[in-house]
């Protein structure tokens, strides 16, 4: 039955079934090969002394960070739309600091056929350095924190869109400064960035001397 339906499909489209297949997996492929070469940009950056958030003894015995497996099932499609009346606020921290933000925009998305949102954030200082003006996050918790993940809440980087169709992709997502180093004041998801959900993707707690 699932074969008809794929048949059926590739004829309505006007193309082959080995080429519909082979555009999938060359998709497939593709997000594999960007949530792999994120995660060793990321650990590389973690073994550098100028850029890593560890202390240097535990940059010493660092083995690796600690990853879901990647599963595409994270890496959603969404619907993004702008606000076009942003609102200076103060985010919460992890510290006293509280830094300014504005609310950027909202993406929609479906997981599990669910529907949900996230708020998108910009900080109007960071915008300000060269390389960060484009550049947004989408800070969030959800129904692992604090057992499988780290307990204040992950990151996801973003960037000012082109179109509305974007690409949300929790494979992506990554602890803050603050769960490696006490030494650093980290941004709070606000309560409307909670997915009531687990988002069993991306980095997991930090474990000490994580071996492989």
């Amino acid at each position: 039955m699932i074969y008809t339906k794929f048949v059926k499909l590739t004829l309505l489209l006007g193309v082959s079934a080995f080429s519909f297949t082979l555009c999938a997996q060359t998709d497939e492929a593709t997000a594999l090969k960007e949530i792999a070469e994120h995660r060793k940009k990321q650990e590389a950056e973690f073994r550098d002394a100028n850029k890593s958030p560890l202390e240097k003894k535990e940059r010493k015995k660092f083995k690796g960070l600690n990853y879901y497996p990647a599963d595409l099932k994270y890496r959603v499609k969404a619907t993004f739309v702008k606000n076009e009346t942003p609102v200076l606020f103060k985010m919460k921290t992890t510290t006293d600091r509280l830094p300014d933000y504005v609310k950027y925009g909202d993406v929609y998305f479906l997981l599990d056929g669910e529907d949900y949102k996230l708020e998108v954030y910009q900080s109007p200082d960071l915008m300000k350095r060269p390389g960060f003006e484009d550049y947004l996050f989408i800070p969030f918790t959800d129904e692992t924190n604090g057992h499988e993940t780290y307990d204040v809440g992950r990151y996801i980087e973003f960037h000012i869109p082109t179109t509305d169709e974007v690409i949300v992709d929790f494979n992506q997502c990554y602890n803050p400064y603050c769960s490696y180093n006490t030494g650093y004041s980290c941004p709070i998801p606000p309560a409307a960035n909670h997915l009531p959900v687990e988002i069993k993707a991306g980095e997991k707690k930090y474990k000490s001397g994580l071996l492989h």
